[in-house]
């Protein structure tokens, strides 16, 4: 058997179906979310809030508890921006696609220290054994945290941090054995590139009209 498929399917040789089919569910719906992001269309939040559910769910009975605080704040974030996207005035977008200024930029900087201290206290407070992948998990929920927050607000920028995190994520959930969810990353990344290019077309477009 090609050692690509072996990979894939040797992670799951001793996991419940019903387990592989959740993953399964939270694979479809976090592409989804993503590729209706690219699309800058609202549905991105009702699919990536399945997603995040159910990954919160694998993660938990994985204690994989970085990952899983973050999922938790997508679901949460995912509200948010689900109204934020949603609010219109004389029915018109009132959230359009930006780039940060230096205040949010600072706001970001501040996102993403304090997630990786609360995400490094939360595994001392399980008197979690900490890794070198734990770390790892620790730099790119801050990643994750700030990219949610700048994406909730339509900031340009929350592309970048997210093909940065893909890419880091990639071979940590290789190496944890969920192939599924490396894969799903890996599609994440290139998704994340395509919605960069989209935005950025749409804010140029934008700016030329205003």
């Amino acid at each position: 058997m090609n050692p690509i498929f072996e990979f894939f399917l040797d992670a799951y040789q001793n996991t419940p179906s019903w387990q592989i089919a959740l993953e399964a569910i939270a694979f479809v719906f976090g592409i989804a979310s993503v590729w209706y992001a690219k699309q800058e269309n609202i549905l991105v939040y009702p699919t990536g809030i399945i997603c995040t559910i159910i990954t919160v769910y694998l993660l938990y009975i994985n204690s994989y508890l970085g990952d899983m605080m973050m999922n938790l704040y997508y679901s949460g974030m995912s509200i948010y921006g689900w109204w934020n996207w949603s609010r219109k005035k004389d029915n018109k977008y009132m959230v359009p696609i930006s780039r940060t200024n230096t205040k949010e930029k600072q706001i970001g900087v501040f996102c993403f220290v304090v997630t990786m201290l609360v995400t490094y206290g939360v595994y001392n407070a399980f008197d979690y054994t900490l890794e070198i992948p734990n770390y790892i998990d620790i730099i790119t929920s801050g990643i994750f945290f700030t990219a949610m927050w700048y994406m909730a607000n339509k900031k340009i920028e929350n592309w970048t941090l997210w093909i940065i995190g893909d890419l880091i994520t990639i071979p940590l959930y290789a190496y944890r054995g969920l192939g599924m969810l490396s894969l799903q990353y890996l599609i994440f990344t290139v998704l994340a590139i395509y919605g960069y290019l989209e935005w950025k077309k749409s804010l140029s477009n934008n700016l030329q009209t205003a």
